[in-house]
This record gives structure tokens, sequence and C-alpha cells, in this order.
């Protein structure tokens, strides 16, 4: 039996897209939750435990900029950074595909997709999350494991780091 991943969420206009996916992906994750408006995506995610998010780029009809993936792209990586985001759309331009990925996802699928395709690239993209490890959370590993050494004193913990106290304060922020 093949490896089940947990939970993918994915967001589409069209009722055909979702249903679709719902059965090409059926074999592959445990749950599949979907939306047909991306307005409800933050509710959900704060519902759920939410893998992989499968995200369509254009939700306005007649509007295919991909804009509105970019915004919901960014907010949720803002709201959630550890949860990848693959993109997906029905327009093959690459120079969204290429903003996306610079604005933080993890891959990206132009409609129509090739089924086989599209498992593959979605398990690469949870495997790697598996994998490695982020610098931002490298760092706030680092970080609490200084202030537990010197047992909550920020000033001792910043020198430890070799960073100013204000430094660390604003990195904390961050936590």
């Amino acid at each position: 039996m093949n490896k089940q991943y947990g939970t993918i969420l994915i967001v589409d206009d069209n009722p055909s897209i979702l249903t679709a996916l719902r059965y090409c992906l059926s074999e592959t994750f445990e749950h599949i939750l979907t939306l047909d408006r991306p307005d409800d995506i933050l509710k959900m995610m704060t519902q759920e435990t939410v893998d992989l998010v499968l995200l369509d780029m254009n939700f306005t009809l007649g509007v295919n900029s991909g804009q509105e993936g970019l915004l919901w792209l960014r907010t949720i990586r803002k709201h959630h950074p550890q949860t990848p985001v693959v993109l997906l759309t029905a327009y093959a331009d690459v120079s969204l595909a290429v903003k996306g990925l610079k604005n933080g996802a993890a891959d990206f699928i132009v409609k129509p997709w090739d089924n086989d395709e599209l498992v593959r690239k979605l398990k690469d993209v949870l495997d790697m999350q598996s994998e490695i490890v982020t610098l931002d959370e490298m760092e706030t590993e680092h970080i609490r494991h200084a202030i537990d050494r010197c047992h909550g004193n920020l000033s001792k913990a910043a020198e430890l780091l070799g960073i100013t106290r204000q430094t660390l304060y604003n990195k904390m922020k961050r936590l």
C-alpha cells in the first residue's frame, strides 16, 4: 500500500476542477478539503491542520493576471509560513510562475495537468518539507536554547549569541 499524506486544501473557483482533483488525489491524501472561494482559506486553516495548499491563481471571472493568487499566497505564507503552497493556473505564464516562486510558492502546476505528474510534484513538496529545517526554525531553536542556558537573562543570552540585546528583542518579536 502506498504511503498516504495528510491533509490537502484545494482552492479553486471551478467546481469541476475541485471534483477532478478530489478524485485524482483521493489515493494520495488522507483528507481532502476544498474551497471555491479564497476568502475562507485562513478560517479553514485555523480549524483544520493543513499539510499542503493547492491554490488557483485566478478567482474573478475574466481576470487572468494571477494577482489574486499571489495575494492569497502571501497571505497564507504570512499566517502559516510552514505550510507549503503549490500554485495552479490555466495560463502557462513563466513570469507569473517565477513571481509565485519568489513569493514563497513551493511549486507551480499548469492546467490541464497530467495526473501522475501532479501527484509526483505534490509528494515531492511534502517529502522535501519533512526533510529540511528552515533557517528561521534553526535560528528560533538556537535563540530559545541560548535563553534557556542563560536562565531567561536576555542580556547574557544576547552576549552568548554574539548579538546586541536590541537585535535579540527584534528576533524574539518574530518568534
